[in-house]
């Protein structure tokens, strides 16, 4: 699977997210500065969830300091499910329920752990075909087409 991967700082939990992955066998397209460099999250964040709207990647993982920035440019991308997840239930229950296509973490307050439970969560998680959430979903694609 391909992932897009964004962040404003390049920190250990970075460094981390970034092994993680490749050991899962997932391609990365990183979008992000270089250890000692900074980025604009909007920026960077806007990138990873425009590759993910476009098909050019499965999925995306946008960080920033506590997540909510990255969260909230990326779900400014038509077609991007973004959810701030600091544990592997909220993870889950995005993925089950929001289809969340997008996720954001802080890079303040996720543990190296932490991000592993997510991970795993994130990952092993299939979207619901129950037929209430596909109607929640097409309300939120509708909302989109509706504000363009």
């Amino acid at each position: 699977m391909k992932i897009a991967v964004s962040t404003d700082e390049r920190t250990d939990l970075v460094e981390t997210l970034l092994k993680e992955l490749n050991e899962r066998h997932h391609t990365v397209e990183y979008i992000g500065p270089e250890a000692g460099e900074d980025a604009d999250w909007p920026e960077v964040t806007c990138c990873a969830a425009e590759l993910v709207a476009s098909g050019a990647a499965d999925e995306g993982i946008v960080m920033c300091w506590t997540g909510t920035g990255a969260s909230i440019a990326a779900n400014k991308v038509k077609g991007v499910r973004a959810a701030l997840c600091r544990d592997a239930e909220t993870a889950k229950g995005a993925r089950i329920w929001n289809h969340a296509n997008v996720l954001a973490l802080s890079l303040q307050a996720t543990s190296e752990s932490i991000l592993k439970e997510i991970l795993d969560a994130w990952f092993s998680t299939k979207f619901s075909d129950d037929e209430w959430n596909l109607k929640q979903i097409e309300r939120i694609r509708h909302m989109e087409t509706k504000l363009d």
